[in-house]
């Protein structure tokens, strides 16, 4: 009896203790309504974990910088921020993918990362923003609805980079007041557009970020959108319908081939291109093309030539690149790549490529000084990447006006892209790793290559004492493809920034609810190997990373 007794008294000091706690965290959180900067109006609640988030947490959405545009739309600043009860001191800013124009859960994710791995569930206090702007409020706009805010030369900057720098102190304030205690250690995590964010804060704002996660950076965007339109022309060439210019037999022919001449060259048959430079001076595309019209084990003239120009990239009628090439990858037969290049299964755009829909969008009215008045429909955004004049229109992306005061490639890129030094970053002790599909169809793995190897000559070699950049065989756009792509590319930033642990390769595996991945690809392991390494295998069991070293191609 006794201690049934003591068993229910403990209980219900614990549910008393639970409650108090509970309470007390709740009046922590309605205390930051009176601790908002001026011109900040915010909405707190205390949320209780879920799936996503591993602890209870405040959640705070936020408006600032309230204006009307020259437009005569309304313009602000929306952002959300999450303050866990298990924090380690760390803030993160979640830059904004895409065009922005909309406030995304704020926990921290990034290609690769288990839900656990968030840094949200990693002691992380996470900001996420619209970038100063509402892909809703332009209806009239129709498909051009979410990248008509570049009209407005303030809003163009902010999505650029301006909505960092005026909230970034304020989010910085709102988590010092809710912990009474000073932010650690500040990172900034962001994949496409965001990646190109990052690389952009390294620049901009040298003393921002402690660390840097960058994902597919779209660094270079005005020039990769030329693509697009270079996309589209060719594809058009083949069939005046996209879609059936590269099927996807095409497209598995093509990359099986592929990989019988390059798969082995990491020293192991499994599916993926680990040697890729190797490869890309084998492999010869002209060799699949039919000699006949009987043969069967080959492909026409015109598809061979086709993605031969598509990984040649964009040039003017000089021959002179406008963008950049792109390597030959066994993800081009991924979901992915064909939904980027040929045809998605988006039926509300009657399965147009979403480089058509988005790359024209985009191209017309942020990238291009004056903007492309078209409308915002289809059939429009066809003509427009059909016409494209790569003489005449491709350089309005370094083009302004009496409006527009800074081209799109001097306000979107980060200033130094060309010749890359990040000398103010690194003297802040500033630690950044990148990482990057070679599959990706949107941004040319070959262009981060490029910036690297800039970046390295420029400091003489020593590049690799504060970034880090690794490659991801077979991966697109993001997760997919026949690739391991489940790997944790936060933990060894956070060790780099604040124990000093510099990274080495980093372990990936393959998902096995990817339904891209072939059989001998199931529950496989690799190292991801700093550039310019790349993993090889020695001896052991196929499967399992520690069978491999990494290697760098002579």
């Amino acid at each position: 009896m006794k201690t049934l007794l003591t068993s229910i008294v403990a209980a219900s000091f614990s549910f008393i203790l639970g409650s108090n706690t509970a309470y007390a965290d709740t009046l922590r959180c309605q205390a930051l309504l009176t601790k908002a900067p001026k011109n900040v109006d915010i909405k707190v609640a205390m949320q209780a974990p879920n799936k996503e988030v591993r602890s209870a947490f405040c959640l705070v959405s936020g408006v600032m910088a309230q204006r009307l545009g020259v437009d005569g739309k309304f313009y602000s600043i929306k952002f959300e921020l999450r303050l866990p009860n298990y924090w380690q001191g760390r803030f993160a800013y979640q830059f904004n993918e895409g065009n922005g124009g909309v406030v995304k859960p704020a926990l921290g994710a990034a290609t690769g990362l288990l839900s656990s791995q968030h840094a949200i569930n990693q002691g992380f206090a996470v900001v996420s923003s619209n970038a100063g702007h509402d892909a809703k409020s332009y209806p009239e706009a129709g498909l051009a609805g979410g990248v008509a805010f570049a009209h407005d030369t303030e809003a163009l900057r902010d999505y650029a980079y301006g909505a960092v720098q005026k909230l970034n102190p304020v989010a910085r304030s709102l988590v010092e007041s809710y912990y009474q205690s000073p932010i650690k250690y500040s990172y900034g995590i962001g994949q496409s557009n965001g990646g190109r964010l990052a690389m952009v804060a390294a620049t901009r704002f040298p003393t921002m970020f402690d660390g840097l996660l960058v994902g597919s950076p779209g660094f270079n965007a005005p020039k990769a959108a030329l693509q697009h339109a270079w996309d589209v022309q060719v594809l058009h060439r083949v069939n005046d319908d996209i879609s059936q210019s590269l099927t996807k037999r095409d497209l598995d022919f093509f990359t099986r081939r592929m990989l019988n001449q390059c798969d082995a060259l990491d020293g192991i048959h499994d599916d993926m291109i680990f040697a890729s430079d190797a490869c890309q001076t084998i492999f010869e595309p002209k060799a699949l093309v039919c000699k006949s019209d009987l043969d069967r084990d080959c492909l026409p003239l015109t598809k061979v030539a086709a993605l031969i120009q598509m990984h040649k990239g964009p040039h003017n009628s000089k021959n002179q690149a406008l963008y950049t090439s792109w390597i030959y990858d066994a993800g081009m037969r991924s979901n992915n790549w064909r939904m980027w290049k040929v045809e998605s299964d988006i039926s509300a755009w009657s399965n147009k490529p979403v480089g058509l829909v988005m790359g024209a969008a985009s191209l017309a009215h942020i990238y291009t000084t004056p903007y492309a008045n078209i409308k915002g429909d289809l059939f429009s955004f066809e003509k427009y990447l059909l016409s494209f004049d790569f003489d005449k229109d491709a350089p309005k992306i370094y083009a302004t006006d009496e409006r527009i005061k800074e081209s799109a490639m001097t306000v979107i890129t980060p200033p130094d892209a060309v010749k890359p030094k990040l000398t103010g970053f690194k003297q802040h002790g500033g630690k950044m790793m990148v990482f990057h599909g070679n599959s990706d169809p949107v941004f040319s793995i070959k262009d981060t290559i490029r910036w690297y190897d800039f970046l390295d000559f420029g400091l003489g070699g020593s590049a690799q004492e504060f970034v880090k950049f690794y490659r991801i065989p077979g991966m697109p756009h993001g997760q997919g493809g026949a690739s391991a792509d489940q790997f944790n590319m936060l933990q060894p930033l956070i060790d780099w920034v604040e124990i000093d642990k510099e990274p080495q390769a980093v372990i990936a595996s393959t998902r096995l609810d990817n339904p891209e991945i072939t059989s001998r690809m199931a529950g496989l392991t690799r190292p991801l190997c700093p550039y310019p390494a790349y993993a090889h295998y020695r001896s052991g069991n196929y499967l399992n990373a520690s069978s491999f070293s990494c290697a760098i191609t002579k």
